[in-house]
């Protein structure tokens, strides 16, 4: 390489470097030794060719709706590990995962149970789960989502009945005040 001439000065920090190590910063003038960083003109065409954030926005439905060929769940053994599985969902976020996730935990089989979401932008997440070899791991999270679909049902027959109750409450005071 060779040796560039250094400005004589009394402090090492106003130190100029030679062009050819600054010159792949944008921001830095092209010539060697010009003081202090100077931004380029923005290109005036530039912005207009920008989507907008409207535009960038995903359709909603995408987020839910499966694509031709598009499977809902994907399944791989993984080797390194015995009676372990990787499950992949697609179209689905945190609610779906951990809800599976906290109820294959409550299953006595299951040694582990885990999920990721690879990309917050990216519907889709990845669980693990590990049995004890008793069951294997497809029909653990079988299991775990017909208890799950049990428990949601109770939930909803739970609510209603509540909320029904509060209704007729509700109207009985109104009748009272009223009349």
């Amino acid at each position: 390489m060779a040796d560039f001439p250094r400005e004589k000065s009394a402090s090492a920090s106003s130190y100029q470097r030679p062009e050819a190590v600054i010159s792949h910063w944008a921001h830095y003038r092209k010539t060697p030794y010009m003081k202090g960083p100077v931004m380029r003109p923005p290109n005036p065409e530039s912005r207009f060719n920008r989507p907008t954030a409207e535009e960038n926005v995903p359709n909603r439905f995408e987020l839910f709706l499966l694509a031709d060929g598009e499977k809902k769940l994907t399944e791989e053994t993984d080797t390194r590990i015995p009676s372990t599985s990787v499950f992949t969902f697609n179209k689905e976020d945190h609610t779906l995962g951990n809800m599976l996730r906290a109820r294959l935990l409550q299953s006595s089989h299951v040694l582990f149970s885990g999920y990721k979401v690879p990309h917050p932008l990216f519907s889709n997440f990845i669980l693990r789960v590990q049995t004890d070899g008793t069951l294997t791991p497809r029909q653990a999270l079988l299991q775990a989502c017909k208890d799950l679909v049990t428990d949601l049902g109770l939930l909803s027959r739970e609510f209603t009945k509540e909320w029904e109750l509060r209704k007729m409450v509700g109207e009985g005071v109104e009748g009272i005040n009223g009349a």
